[in-house]
């Protein structure tokens, strides 16, 4: 019982963490990039992963986690995906619309919810299939506006779905697979990551930008805003590896869409923010689908529980029965989160 009790604990500690890095990056970036100018997310997100790097290596030199080598192949197939997952999503908003680019957005989920389902036999509830279709249902109306279609940019976003979802259901079997932590996932595989972005970021910013981001003017305040959103980047990509890790992939895009809407409020609170009344409906249905899932994944996880504490003692010789197993419905770089009045240009971005 202690340990279910930490393990909870951790949990919700991850998701804090995760809610709270996340919006704090959100609006750093987009100072960065709507006030300032710089609008080069894919080489931005390149500098976050080389910063989230070199300090796992001094965490890791200090003994503060134990460095865990496993599979050469896996760690580089799942660093180069996920490099991959999040050029496509910049691409993908490059040749399309910020609302087909909203939509992207929302197909993950079931996207997710459709390969767990085929491949990993995952099964969700018609209640937890019933709070997810709510949530999109809120998300979609606060901020999907324009759906201006084209045969590139629907190609690209339909690869960026794919590719993330697989990266993010990596992310949560790796390290069950590997019994490795977040951190030692995230340590081994931030180098593969950070090299795609690093190598491809400049040519696909001026591609998108028709400008050069190293004939850009690095004022001071530019430097500080910059330094900033790498160093809250670290925790970024610490708690979203964390929250893969000890839910699911499901979880991690409906705690995204949370973010989202926090993004929303803050934006029109801090930063004046053109808001509607639909923005207002659209984030209470969203809070309205949020608070189900989390209810009936509460239940369904109790239920399980019960179960497990009702099956018979282990014969003696045996091994421990598997008492716990994750609930399907019970996760880089929700990368942008712009409004309806958000330009193209104001692309915020993390791992």
């Amino acid at each position: 019982m202690a340990e279910k009790k930490g393990f909870q604990l951790g949990t919700i500690g991850a998701l804090c963490l995760s809610v709270v890095s996340s919006v704090s990056i959100v609006i750093c970036n987009k100072a960065l990039m709507s006030t300032l100018g710089f609008n080069f997310a894919t080489t931005l997100t390149s500098w976050h992963l080389l910063v989230t790097f070199c300090s796992l290596h001094v965490a890791s030199w200090m003994k503060l986690f134990e460095h865990k080598p496993f599979d050469p192949r896996t760690v580089i197939g799942f660093g180069i995906l996920n490099g991959i997952s999040i050029g496509l999503l910049n691409l993908s908003l490059g040749f399309n619309s910020v609302g087909f680019y909203q939509m992207t957005k929302l197909a993950i989920i079931p996207c997710t919810v459709l390969l767990e389902t085929l491949f990993l036999s995952k099964r969700f509830s018609k209640t937890i299939q019933f709070s997810l279709v709510i949530l999109l249902l809120g998300v979609g109306i606060a901020t999907v506006t324009d759906l201006q279609l084209n045969f590139l940019g629907s190609f690209l976003s339909l690869l960026a779905i794919v590719t993330t979802c697989i990266a993010q259901i990596m992310t949560n079997t790796i390290q069950k697979k590997y019994k490795v932590s977040s951190t030692q996932l995230l340590y081994q595989s931030c180098p593969y990551q950070a090299m795609i972005l690093f190598v491809s970021g400049p040519f696909l910013d001026r591609f998108l930008t028709n400008h050069n981001v190293f004939a850009f003017n690095y004022t001071p305040e530019v430097l500080a805003f910059i330094v900033l959103s790498c160093l809250i980047s670290i925790s970024v990509n610490f708690s979203t590896f964390l929250v893969i890790g000890k839910t699911s992939p499901v979880t991690y895009q409906v705690l995204g869409h949370l973010k989202t809407c926090l993004v929303l409020a803050f934006g029109y609170v801090l930063l004046h923010d053109p808001f509607s009344w639909r923005n207002i409906f659209g984030i209470m249905i969203a809070l309205v689908g949020m608070v189900l899932y989390s209810y009936y994944c509460s239940l369904e996880s109790q239920k399980k529980v019960i179960e497990a504490s009702m099956l018979p003692q282990t014969k003696q010789g045996e091994g421990d029965p598997l008492i716990h197993k994750e609930n399907g419905a019970v996760a880089l770089n929700d990368i942008v989160i712009p409004n309806a009045a958000i330009r193209k240009s104001d692309k915020i971005l993390h791992p």
